[in-house]
């Protein structure tokens, strides 16, 4: 095990690896219930003939799958799931907006994730993280926490948009019980931390888990079972005849294009958190990883689940010492016991997972340093990397924005000669799509 995963070599141990497993699965848990929510329409009491039983038993294998190939061929710390943001698209745009069936949308994810595993094959992919500046990359990392911990703050309800501001904090009284047991929680976390309690984010989970059951933010129905029967997932829901539509092009090109920079600028933030991000590629391993996130959606799209994706919540394992692929292994069985024990997991509150997302946050600020905003040809593509993550909600867009504003600078300093072609065909394709949701 120590030789396969190379444990000695990247200063972890097998119980780091484990602790590290259990939190990454934690943090992403709340996936199984987002994402049947979303794919069946429950969310917004809709119709889209797939159901929640069958959408959770799938996100929970191929979440489990996706993870484990991730964990063998990549050898990375980095767990996989269907992605938020694309699920609300394959339902609330594609099924609900566009009147398309489920079948459709699914047949759109599998051409996709298909594509992705050829450009895999071919080195398409890390051509194209390849050609992302350096700067950019931790500018991403730095991104990305601030980005998850909006996230936090959000789930937990401690941010908000009713609070008379665009954004602010909410008044931490009795109509607020989620956001106090949430900061109890952030609290004891860090207390954790600073006192070197191994585990602490973990640890901080399961006590910020039962803190919320006196304050009934964490809910244990009565007569509660921890044991349920899996639903059959939708295998093979696809819809061949219209995939030489427009329609068909143009929901394919959205997950196409999104899925590969969410994929790109999360295993960057991840990579150089874990110190697994080398100067040349950026990510040791980079092509497997990216072969792990084809093969993923494929195996989504076949089960009937959104396109699958590497998770930002990763990061949190990282944080809890996980350097290897074998808490990828522990995070892709506990997702597949997951399967029969659905109502156990569902009693985790995101007032419990939201503190360690904040407390991740501050850790992945590190790279910041690395980042020479002296020079404004570096500094302005990475500050505007940085905050167009969270202000956008979205990976990909920072990554588009960074690298657009990158060339720009190059093209004022006069530079330009500097900027790799790579670079130059990604910024025009970037501008050409902002210009395209501008217009459609």
């Amino acid at each position: 095990m120590d030789s396969f995963f190379k444990l000695q070599e990247r200063e972890t141990t097998i119980s780091r690896e484990i602790i590290g497993g259990i939190t990454t699965f934690l943090a992403m848990s709340y996936i199984l219930a987002v994402n049947p929510g979303i794919l069946s329409g429950t969310f917004v009491g809709a119709e889209t003939g797939l159901s929640w039983g069958g959408v959770f038993t799938a996100t929970a294998i191929s979440a489990a799958i996706a993870t484990l190939v991730m964990a063998f061929c990549a050898n990375l710390p980095i767990a996989l799931a269907p992605g938020l943001g694309l699920n609300a698209f394959f339902t609330y745009s594609v099924v609900l907006g566009m009147g398309c069936t489920p079948a459709f949308a699914l047949t759109a994810v599998l051409v996709e994730g298909i594509l992705f595993i050829l450009l895999s094959i071919f080195g398409v992919r890390t051509l194209i993280m390849e050609s992302i500046p350096r700067s950019l990359r931790k500018a991403v990392a730095v991104g990305i926490g601030f980005f998850i911990a909006l996230i936090g703050l959000a789930n937990a309800g401690i941010a908000s948009g009713d609070t008379g501001t665009l954004i602010g904090f909410v008044n931490f009284n009795g109509e607020h019980v989620s956001a106090i047991v949430a900061m109890i929680g952030l609290v004891v976390t860090i207390a954790l931390y600073m006192l070197k309690v191994p585990g602490a984010i973990l640890i901080g989970i399961v006590i910020t888990t039962i803190i919320g059951i006196p304050f009934g933010v964490t809910s244990v129905p009565e007569g509660f079972k921890p044991f349920s029967t899996p639903t059959a997932p939708h295998l093979f829901l696809f819809e061949w005849q219209n995939v030489l539509t427009l329609k068909f092009f143009v929901v394919f090109f959205t997950f196409l294009f999104t899925d590969l920079f969410d994929t790109i600028g999360t295993l960057f933030g991840v990579s150089e958190q874990a110190g697994l991000a080398s100067r040349e590629t950026g990510i040791v391993g980079g092509r497997r990883a990216m072969m792990a996130d084809a093969i993923g959606t494929v195996i989504g799209a076949c089960l009937g689940t959104s396109t699958v994706t590497s998770y930002v919540e990763s990061s949190a394992g990282v944080a809890a010492g996980a350097r290897t692929g074998l808490a990828s292994v522990v995070t892709a069985i506990l997702f597949l016991v997951s399967i029969f024990l659905s109502p156990l997991f569902s009693l985790i509150p995101a007032a419990a997972t939201a503190p360690a997302l904040i407390f991740v946050g501050f850790l992945m600020l590190s790279s910041i340093s690395d980042i020479n905003f002296k020079d404004p040809v570096e500094g302005i593509p990475a500050f505007i990397t940085i905050i167009v993550m969270p202000f956008a909600y979205s990976i990909a867009k920072g990554i588009q924005f960074g690298m657009i504003a990158f060339v720009l600078c190059n093209i004022f300093a006069k530079k330009a000669k500097n900027i790799p072609v790579i670079t130059w065909i990604l910024a025009i394709v970037f501008l050409a799509d902002i210009i395209f949701e501008a217009v459609k």
